[in-house]
């Protein structure tokens, strides 16, 4: 889930007070679009054309964007590759994000012998707009109908793994299909610190918190800045359902990565759900931040420092473990570096213009330094090994 939301306008809130008080915005149930049994490279085809016919471009080089945002597809190494694989992993991004965000997971998984394929879901790669009819159940049908055809393309167990919002839509189909091996979450959506719930009703009569004609940048060459009140509400949705399910224990093993200073999630319930609901011994969860409070079952709960001088990191963010600091775009000397953090505007110019920088999570402010996005996990390579981990577990 992208965390670059405006702040509410005072008009804004004002019509969904109304919206509220005069019961004008009941939500509807979302129509069920019809099934499809469509293989990968199919609706991968598919979803390239509507790219290059709906896409906003940022940059020159068109087949860069191309790449960054299509569905993307991972193959274990030779010989492996010229037999069908016996283990496969789907790859859900967050909301107003790209499959760009398993450009480094994807590699890693592929080289222990997945076959690794991340979907990018209805509304997203073209342009900010296109999120303003979706609906979650649109996302949900794209995860289901890949799940089916990687199960189809893969001799042994099938795993899912989803960022933000993606992982959300993972939990649900794991839920409903036990055949599922386990699940890779990074930074799970499943409770926000914002009033999201509201974002249903709001989307009925504010449909963009912040104008798309406005000063406001719309996008950038990998993920939507802006977003519309709809693309909220179905991310809102996608949580509300997931806590739902974790009304009940998932006994399959479960990897998930969270930052204890997520300005975006509620991590004290994701502590919560982890040690009461992933109830398989050969879970693990990585937790960047303060130790938490013990339980009994430090075990499976695996600390690492957030605050790293050395890397001019004051503390972690919703996005950034995802990346490597190698990472040509997100990385420590990547190209895309996100400067609108919730700073003052000088700060935000500063880091625009090129000034040296620090990197947090939205909002975090210290004196005397200008704070960019972390985009990049300095543990990155030792994240993804404790992830191998818990996925072989799911073979002893």
């Amino acid at each position: 889930m992208i965390r670059q939301r405006p702040i509410p306008t005072v008009a804004a809130l004002a019509l969904l007070l109304a919206c509220l008080l005069l019961g004008a915005c009941a939500t509807t149930e979302d129509a069920q679009a019809p099934g499809a049994h469509v293989g990968f490279d199919e609706y991968r085809r598919g979803v390239l054309a509507h790219l290059r016919a709906h896409r906003d471009f940022q940059l020159a080089d068109r087949d860069a964007e191309l790449a960054w945002n299509a569905p993307a597809e991972w193959l274990p190494p030779a010989p492996a590759a010229e037999r069908r694989a016996t283990r496969g992993i789907l790859l859900v991004h967050g909301l107003g994000d790209s499959p760009w965000s398993f450009h480094d997971l994807g590699p890693a998984l592929a080289a222990r012998g997945f076959l690794v394929r991340a979907v990018l879901l209805p509304g997203h790669g073209t342009r900010p707009a296109e999120l303003v009819g979706v609906r979650a159940r649109q996302w949900q049908q794209v995860v289901d109908e890949q799940a089916r055809a990687l199960r189809r393309d893969v001799d042994g167990p099938v795993f899912l793994g989803g960022f933000s919002t993606g992982a959300n839509l993972v939990l649900e189909h794991a839920y409903r299909h036990p055949e599922i091996a386990g699940l890779v979450l990074f930074s799970p959506g499943f409770k926000s610190l914002s009033l999201d719930w509201l974002a249903p009703l709001a989307a009925r009569v504010v449909p963009w918190l912040a104008s798309p004609d406005g000063a406001m940048e719309q996008q950038t060459p990998l993920r939507y800045q802006n977003l519309p009140t709809n693309g909220l509400a179905q991310f809102y949705r996608t949580s509300a359902n997931a806590r739902r399910l974790l009304e009940r224990p998932y006994d399959k093993p479960v990897f998930m990565a969270v930052a204890e200073h997520d300005s975006v999630l509620d991590t004290g319930y994701l502590l919560h759900v982890f040690r009461h609901r992933f109830t398989h011994p050969a879970s693990r969860l990585v937790w960047y931040g303060k130790r938490p409070p013990e339980s009994g079952d430090e075990r499976r709960i695996l600390v690492r420092e957030d605050r790293l001088a050395a890397h001019r990191i004051s503390q972690f963010s919703h996005m950034g473990l995802l990346f490597s600091p190698a990472n040509a775009l997100y990385g420590a000397a990547g190209s895309q570096r996100v400067c609108m953090n919730g700073q003052s505007d000088s700060a935000t110019q500063a880091c625009l213009l090129g000034a040296p920088v620090w990197y947090s999570d939205w909002g975090y402010r210290e004196a005397g330094k200008v704070h960019a996005r972390l985009t990049f996990n300095p543990y990155f390579d030792w994240q993804a090994a404790i992830m191998l981990a818990t996925l072989d577990a799911a073979r002893q």
